[in-house]
């Protein structure tokens, strides 16, 4: 039989006074009453109870075990009070880890998220490696490409491209590719964690797609590093949209191939699980979700 429920079975026994009143209080028949408590003494190998026909009363050891008993039910309640509270009620600590690429564009949601919810702390690492949720603990991970690990969750904020781009300065000396397979004629920047490797990936007009095996001099998992060697005219960058595009606005970096276009991807919010979700990471991923939504335009 469940232990707990034998404890507590136990114990309006001694309170009401007997098994009858306490068979009513818990509707619930005698019989499997009277089975908790065998139950419980069976495991104990002493008797709790003496039982006549009139009353019941307890033994020494069903005293102090009663007393015993008491206490861990009662912090047992307060445990479930206290869970139930911080379900519905905003605090704690809320652990994120993000890419330095899109800090900019949480920043003001983190900043909105503290004004909304005082009572929630924030501990937010940057950086780009590849973190274990679990062993590390986080919350939540934004990530700008799909999580190596499938039982994770992800939930889409925004789509969003990559860009292939270059300095002017650099096409004063190599010429402008026009197709994919031109592009394996250049010293290719390459992202560490771009999800294909060196096979990049475009799609042209029609939708059809076309990759190209790419080689450079080098890998880095930094995009703000490979942005600032392509301002320099050390290559050509399939960047994030999101890293360059002030860059384009500005006309430091020019935009290759425009009837190509870099397959699709999402930002997301990824977590550890989809059920029970802390109502500090769900608070937080409906405010990115609905602040992200607003980048939209741009992003795709």
């Amino acid at each position: 039989m469940d232990r707990l429920t034998s404890l507590m079975v136990f114990g309006r026994v001694v309170e009401c006074g007997g098994f009858s009143a306490a068979a009513r209080r818990l509707n619930m028949s005698v019989t499997m009453v009277g089975n908790h408590v065998q139950s419980l003494e069976d495991r104990l190998g002493v008797r709790l109870l003496n039982r006549t026909t009139r009353k019941v009363s307890l033994t020494e050891t069903g005293k102090y075990y009663y007393e015993r008993s008491s206490q861990i039910l009662a912090e047992l309640d307060e445990a479930d009070r206290t869970a139930g509270a911080l379900s519905t009620t905003p605090r704690g600590t809320l652990k994120v880890y993000t890419s330095s690429a899109i800090v900019r564009f949480l920043l003001p949601v983190v900043s909105e998220f503290m004004e909304l919810y005082p009572s929630i702390s924030l501990d937010f690492s940057v950086g780009e490696r590849m973190v274990d949720m679990i062993e590390d603990g986080y919350d939540l991970v934004m990530r700008t490409v799909p999580p190596p690990d499938s039982s994770l969750v992800a939930r889409k904020l925004t789509p969003w491209r990559h860009m292939l781009v270059c300095s002017p300065a650099y096409f004063q000396s190599h010429p402008m590719p026009k197709t994919p397979a031109e592009v394996a004629d250049h010293n290719c920047l390459q992202y560490a964690y771009y999800p294909y490797g060196d096979e990049w990936r475009f799609e042209d007009g029609e939708g059809n797609k076309e990759s190209v095996k790419i080689s450079g001099n080098v890998v880095s998992n930094s995009a703000e590093m490979l942005r600032f060697l392509t301002l320099t005219g050390r290559g050509i960058f399939l960047a994030p949209s999101f890293v360059v595009f002030d860059d384009i606005a500005e006309g430091r970096l020019v935009k290759i191939m425009p009837d190509y276009r870099p397959v699709e991807f999402n930002i997301n919010a990824v977590y550890p699980n989809r059920s029970h979700l802390p109502t500090k990471v769900r608070l937080f991923i409906d405010l990115l979700a609905e602040r992200f939504a607003e980048h939209r335009k741009w992003m795709t």
